[in-house]
C-alpha cells in the first residue's frame, strides 16, 4: 500500500518534465492525429473499465495514453482557426441571408454557398477533435473512480492480525530462511571456481571504491567545512547562507561514501539477485537515515548555533534524538516493504514482519510531537501569548493519529495504519524541509541585502515563501496518497482553462496578458525616465509642464499596454460592450465623484492652471503645490502640514495662484499715526522706507496711500511691488521693524484706541469689591470705592 518515496519523487520529476515537454510533441503531432488509433484505444478502455477482473497498473498505463491523446485533441480543436476566421469574415462581408421569399443576385447567392460549403469542410478536424476530447475527457474521469475505489476497498481491507500466535512461527521461520539463502548466496559464490577468480580481478577497483567511499563518509564533512569556512571570510556576508551549505556538503559527501562503499561491494559480485537486490536497497534507505540526520541538526542544532525550529536549547538534543529514530524507523519499514514485496512474503507474515516497525515509528513520532507541543507551551507562556492554534491542532491530532495506528494495525487493518501514521511523518518531514528553505531564503536576501538586520521583514522573502509553499503542495498531496495522475489531471484541467460565455480564458492567456503588461509598462516607465532625464530638460518647459508631459506619457503607455494585453490574450473586447454599459450607470450613481475628480486631473495636467511649486489659495488653505496626481493634488502649507484638495475643487472652485507666470507680486502694509500729524511729513518718511528695502521694485515705484481718517488716527498703506512674493511676509515683518525704528526717531507717535463714557445720572452706586486692595486699586488707576459712598 505505501509507495516508496524515492519511487514517488522520481516520477513526479518525470511528470513535471513530460508536463513540459508535452505541449512541443503535440504541437509537432497536431496536424496528423490517428483516429484509427484512439477508437482502438478507447474500445480497449471500455473493456478493461467493465472487466470485473480489472488491475488498477494496467488501468493506470492506459489512463496515460488516453491522456496523451486527449493532449492531442485539445491542441487540434484549434486547427484551421484562421481560415474559418476568414470564411465567417467573407461570409458576413455578403450580407444578411434573405428572407424567404426574397431572391438575392445568383453570383452573390452562388458565392454564398461555396463559401458555406468550405467553411463546413474547414470545421470538420475542429468537431472531430472536439468529440474525441469529450470522449477521451470522460473514460479519464471513470479510470479515476475506478481506481480510487479500488484504493479505498485496499485501504480498508481486514487482513490477519499480527497478534495471532500461529503467524509468529511462520514469520520467523520465513525470515530465517531468507537470511539463510543470503548466505548460501555468498557460499556458492566461494565454491564457484570460475567465479571467484572475477572476483580476484575486480578486488582492486573495489577496494578503491570501498577505500574512497570511507574517506567520503569519514573525512568529507571536516574538508566541505574547510573549504566553506575559507570562502566565507573572504566574503563576509551570509552565515546563514554558508552554514547551511556546510550541511548540505556534510551529508550529501557521506551519503556518495555510502554509495561507493555499496558499489565496491556489488562489483565483487560476492551474492547473487537477492543479495544485489538488498545492497542497492541499502544505498537508497541508508541516505535516508542520514537525511533525517541531516534535518533534525538543522532544525535542532546543537550548541549556541540558531534554531530554525522554536525549541529551547535544553530540549533541541531530545528533539533532535526523536528525529534520528524515526528517520531509522522509517528507513527500517521501508527495507523490509521491500523485501517482503520483492520476496512475496504471505499477508500474514508481512504483517506481523511489519508490527514491530509501525510500533517503534509510532512511538518515535509521539515522542517527537509531544516534545514539539510542549516547547511550544512553554515559548507562548515565555512570551505572555498563546500558542498557536492551528500548530497546537494539528500536533495533536499527529499524537492521535501516533497512538491510533498500532491499535488498528494490531486489528488487522495494516494498510490503514500505514496510510496514517507514515503520511503524518512525511508530512513532518516536509515543513521540516520547508522551514529550512524559507530560512535559507531569508539568510540569503540578507547576504545580498543593503539591510541585513531587516531581512526577516522584508517583503521579498516573504512572498518567496509562499510561492515555496505552493510548489511543495504537489509533494504533500504524493505523500498522503494521491496518485502522479491526479497531480496531472489538476494541471491539464488547469491547462485548458474555464468558458465565460463563449470565450476560453487559459492559463496561457493569463501568462500572455501578463507578459504583455508588464514588457508594455516596462518600457513606458523607460520612456518617462527618458523623458526626464535626458529630453525634457534640454527644452524651454518649466518644471510643471515636464512633469504634466511625464504623467500623460504614462497615462497612454498603461492604456496602450493594457489594450495590446488584451489582444495578446485573445480576448474579444467586443463582449465587454455590456460590462462597459452597466460599468456606466456604476459610475452615473456611486462613482460621480471619482470620475469627477479623474477628469479634473486631466484638464489639470493639460491646461496646468497650477503647477508644482505654485503657491496657491483654495478653499481657505494656502500652501505651495507639491504633487497632481489624477484623483487629487497634496498641498504643503506653510505649518508643514499636507492639505489633499481633490481636483474638481481646483477646477470648478475659486483658486488664487500667487506665482503663476512669475513670482512678482505686491505688499499692502498698514499704520496709522495720532491725530496732529503732518500727513506729507508721514507719507515721505514711508516711502524713504519701503525704497530702501532690497525686494521692493523702483519700477513701478512704491505708493502710500493715505486711506482715511480712522476712530483714533490717521490711516496711511504702503503698497510696493517686491520681486518674490513668497517672501512677502518677510518684507511686511521688515517694513514694520523700520515704521517703529522711524516714527521713534522722528517723534511720531502710533496712538491706540481710546474712548470717552458719559454715564447718565447724578451718582453711581457700585457692587462692592471684597477682593480689591486700595494698593491694586491705585496702581490700576481706580477711585476709591467704599460702602459708605461713592466717587462722583
Amino acid at each position: 500500500m505505501t509507495t516508496n518515496p524515492w519511487t514517488v519523487l522520481r516520477r513526479l520529476l518525470w511528470a513535471a518534465v513530460f508536463s513540459l515537454l508535452a505541449p512541443l510533441a503535440v504541437l509537432a503531432q497536431a496536424d496528423k492525429v490517428d483516429y484509427d488509433a484512439w477508437k482502438a484505444l478507447a474500445s480497449k478502455v471500455e473493456k478493461q473499465i467493465d472487466s470485473p477482473d480489472r488491475d488498477a497498473a494496467a488501468l493506470d498505463a492506459l489512463r496515460a495514453q488516453v491522456s496523451d491523446f486527449r493532449t492531442t485533441f485539445q491542441s487540434a480543436q484549434d486547427a484551421n482557426s484562421e481560415r474559418i476566421d476568414t470564411l465567417t469574415a467573407q461570409i458576413s462581408a455578403l450580407g444578411e441571408k434573405p428572407a424567404e421569399g426574397e431572391t438575392e443576385p445568383q453570383t452573390i447567392a452562388k458565392r454564398r454557398a461555396d463559401l458555406n460549403k468550405q467553411l463546413q469542410e474547414a470545421e470538420v478536424p475542429r468537431l472531430q477533435a472536439e468529440e474525441a476530447y469529450r470522449q477521451a475527457d470522460g473514460l479519464i474521469t471513470e479510470i479515476d473512480r475506478v481506481v480510487r475505489r479500488q484504493q479505498a476497498e485496499q485501504l480498508f481491507s481486514l487482513g490477519p492480525t499480527p497478534l495471532n500466535p500461529a503467524l509468529w512461527t511462520e514469520a520467523g521461520g520465513t525470515a530465517i530462511t531468507y537470511g539463510l539463502a543470503l548466505v548460501q548466496e555468498v557460499r556458492d559464490t566461494f565454491a564457484d571456481g570460475a567465479r571467484l577468480s572475477s572476483i580476484r580481478e575486480d578486488v582492486l577497483p573495489a577496494i578503491l571504491f570501498i577505500i574512497i567511499g570511507v574517506l567520503l563518509l569519514t573525512r568529507a564533512p571536516d574538508w566541505i567545512e574547510a573549504l566553506v569556512n575559507q570562502v566565507w571570510h573572504r566574503i563576509k556576508r551570509g552565515p546563514g547562507v554558508w552554514s547551511l551549505l556546510i550541511s548540505v556538503g556534510k551529508v550529501i559527501l557521506p551519503v556518495l561514501g555510502v554509495v561507493m562503499m555499496v558499489s565496491g561491494l556489488q562489483v565483487l559480485q560476492l551474492t547473487g539477485d537477492r543479495g544485489k537486490a538488498l545492497l542497492s536497497d541499502m544505498r537508497i534507505y541508508v541516505g535516508l537515515a542520514m537525511f533525517a540526520g541531516w534535518l533534525s541538526g538543522l532544525l535542532f542544532p546543537s550548541g549556541d548555533f540558531r534554531a530554525i525550529a522554536a525549541i529551547p536549547q535544553h530540549k533541541r538534543a531530545k528533539a533532535r534524538r526523536g528525529g534520528v529514530i524515526l528517520g531509522l524507523c522509517v528507513a527500517m519499514y521501508l527495507l523490509l516493504n521491500d523485501v517482503a514485496t520483492r520476496e512475496d512474503f504471505s499477508t500474514g507474515v508481512t504483517a506481523v514482519l511489519m508490527f514491530p516497525m509501525i510500533i517503534l515509528t509510532a512511538f518515535a513520532l509521539l515522542h517527537l510531537v509531544n516534545t514539539l507541543r510542549r516547547s511550544l507551551i512553554r515559548n507562548a507562556e515565555a512570551a505572555g501569548n498563546a500558542a498557536p492554534n492551528l500548530a497546537m491542532i494539528v500536533l495533536r491530532l499527529m499524537a492521535f493519529g501516533a497512538l491510533l495506528s498500532p491499535v488498528i494495525a494490531a486489528i488487522g487493518y495494516r494498510n490503514a495504519a500505514e496510510g496514517l501514521l507514515y503520511p503524518m511523518v512525511g508530512s513532518l518531514a516536509l515543513y521540516g524541509v520547508y522551514a529550512v528553505l524559507q530560512q535559507f531564503i531569508r539568510d540569503l536576501y540578507a547576504m545580498f541585502s543593503s539591510n541585513p538586520d531587516k531581512a526577516d521583514d522584508a517583503l521579498l522573502p516573504v512572498l518567496l515563501g509562499y510561492l515555496l509553499a505552493l510548489v511543495l503542495l504537489p509533494a504533500l498531496a504524493l505523500i498522503w496518497g494521491a496518485r502522479i495522475s491526479d497531480l496531472t489531471e489538476l494541471w491539464a484541467r488547469f491547462r485548458a482553462g474555464y468558458t465565460i460565455g463563449d470565450t476560453n480564458i487559459s492559463p496561457t492567456d493569463f501568462i500572455s496578458f501578463a507578459l504583455v503588461f508588464v514588457i508594455g509598462y516596462g518600457i513606458t516607465r523607460l520612456l518617462q525616465r527618458a523623458l526626464q532625464t535626458s529630453i525634457l530638460p534640454k527644452t524651454r518647459l518649466d518644471l510643471g509642464g515636464r512633469n504634466a508631459m511625464v504623467s500623460g506619457m504614462g497615462y497612454v503607455g498603461i492604456f496602450i499596454a493594457a489594450m495590446a494585453a488584451v489582444g495578446a490574450a485573445g480576448i474579444d473586447l467586443s463582449n465587454l460592450a455590456i460590462v462597459a454599459g452597466a460599468l456606466s450607470v456604476g459610475i452615473g450613481f456611486g462613482l460621480q465623484n471619482i470620475v469627477s475628480n479623474f477628469v479634473s486631473g486631466i484638464i489639470l495636467l493639460i491646461e496646468r492652471p497650477i503647477s508644482e511649486g505654485d503657491w496657491i489659495e483654495v478653499g481657505g488653505e494656502m500652501g505651495y503645490v507639491r504633487a497632481i496626481s489624477v484623483r487629487s493634488t497634496r498641498i504643503e502649507t506653510f505649518d508643514r502640514t499636507d492639505v489633499i484638495v481633490p481636483n474638481s475643487d481646483l477646477v470648478s472652485g475659486k483658486v488664487t495662484n500667487w506665482t503663476r507666470g512669475n513670482t512678482i507680486g505686491r505688499v499692502i502694509v498698514s499704520v496709522g499715526v495720532a491725530y496732529g500729524t503732518d500727513s506729507r511729513r508721514v507719507e515721505k518718511i514711508l516711502m524713504e522706507i519701503a525704497k530702501e528695502h532690497p525686494m521692493v521694485l523702483l519700477q513701478p515705484p512704491p505708493f502710500i496711500y493715505f486711506k482715511g481718517f480712522g476712530d483714533s488716527s490717521l490711516d496711511f498703506e504702503v503698497r510696493a511691488i517686491i520681486r518674490d512674493v513668497n517672501w512677502v511676509l518677510n518684507v511686511s515683518s521688515d517694513f514694520n521693524h523700520s515704521i517703529v525704528k522711524r516714527f521713534a526717531e522722528e517723534g511720531i507717535e502710533i496712538p491706540f484706541p481710546q474712548r470717552d463714557v458719559w454715564v447718565h445720572g447724578s451718582a453711581i452706586h457700585p457692587t462692592p469689591v471684597p477682593t480689591a486692595e486700595p494698593a491694586r486699586q491705585a496702581a490700576a488707576g481706580l477711585p476709591d470705592v467704599s460702602a459708605d459712598g461713592a466717587d462722583e
